[in-house]
């Protein structure tokens, strides 16, 4: 059944891509696709692997918003983007359903991390679950930075917290507003602990000293969605480069680039539209 559901979807795209080949064409230099994303696809650095190939063969350049998935979100329902990129599916089906968008697609996955310094003060290490890292770290009042910014990360953190039955507060919990590489530095910088997906994670490893310690709770996995702005709602809409993006991102060569993107010989995210592209 799940076989026969991708053939319908991926037939789908090919005719929307065959449709807009000539609209691309014509628009030459002019084109232009507005994208909203969480910060993680373009601090990972699989943005730039994934939109030059798209962009040199359809000439359409793509302007990227990097922001949290709520930000991202908004910017699609006020009509700012032609199509957003996120990882947060409730808000994306909220989203989808408030008729701000259309044609959503699975794109890929990875899973969310808890990060802390080496030594692990809290103890986090040897936690049953991610509810129980975070009880962890709120009983020893460790140092702690979330993301603050209503961002695909921050969403599952505060799930993760209310699955410890806690409400962190404190000078030890810290709110940063920022995307996840200043988080990551924030937290390098105060020897403090924070939850990353682990994309971003990897293409940082290299520069700081925090390390995984806690990992593997199904809690965890972190799915993303491409989604078009309604062109009924937002009729000035790049609906059909929408269409042709999402095509590309996930159909055989985008899943391909985003099977193959490595850092440090590990694979950061795990193509979805497509089984073994």
């Amino acid at each position: 059944m799940r076989d026969r559901r991708w053939i319908r979807s991926w037939s789908g795209l090919v005719l929307a891509l065959a449709l807009v080949a000539g609209w691309v064409g014509s628009a030459g230099a002019e084109c232009r696709i507005r994208m909203s994303t969480t910060t993680s696809t373009e601090n990972s650095g699989l943005l730039a692997r994934l939109l030059p190939p798209f962009e040199e063969t359809w000439g359409c350049k793509v302007d990227v918003i990097a922001v949290g998935t709520g930000k991202a979100l908004r910017l699609g329902a006020n009509g700012d983007v032609d199509v957003v990129l996120v990882h947060a599916r409730p808000a994306e089906d909220k989203f989808v359903a408030d008729g701000y968008g259309v044609n959503r697609r699975d794109v890929m996955h990875n899973d969310f991390v808890v990060l802390g310094p080496a030594d692990d003060p809290a103890g986090v290490r040897g936690s049953g679950s991610a509810a129980e890292a975070l009880r962890r770290i709120a009983r020893a009042e460790a140092s702690f930075v979330s993301r603050g910014d209503d961002s695909g990360t921050h969403k599952k953190e505060k799930a993760l917290w209310a699955a410890a039955g806690l409400e962190p507060g404190g000078a030890w919990y810290k709110e940063a507003g920022q995307g996840m590489g200043a988080v990551l530095r924030m937290a390098d910088e105060l020897g403090a602990y924070t939850l990353s997906d682990r994309g971003t994670y990897l293409a940082f490893r290299e520069k700081m000293g925090l390390r995984i310690v806690y990992e593997g709770d199904p809690a965890l996995a972190n799915p993303y969605g491409i989604i078009a702005v309604n062109p009924a709602r937002y009729p000035d809409a790049n609906y059909e480069g929408a269409m042709c993006l999402i095509g590309y991102i996930t159909g055989p060569r985008g899943q391909r680039i985003i099977k193959r993107f490595k850092k440090g010989g590990e694979q950061l995210f795990f193509p979805d539209a497509i089984p073994n592209p």
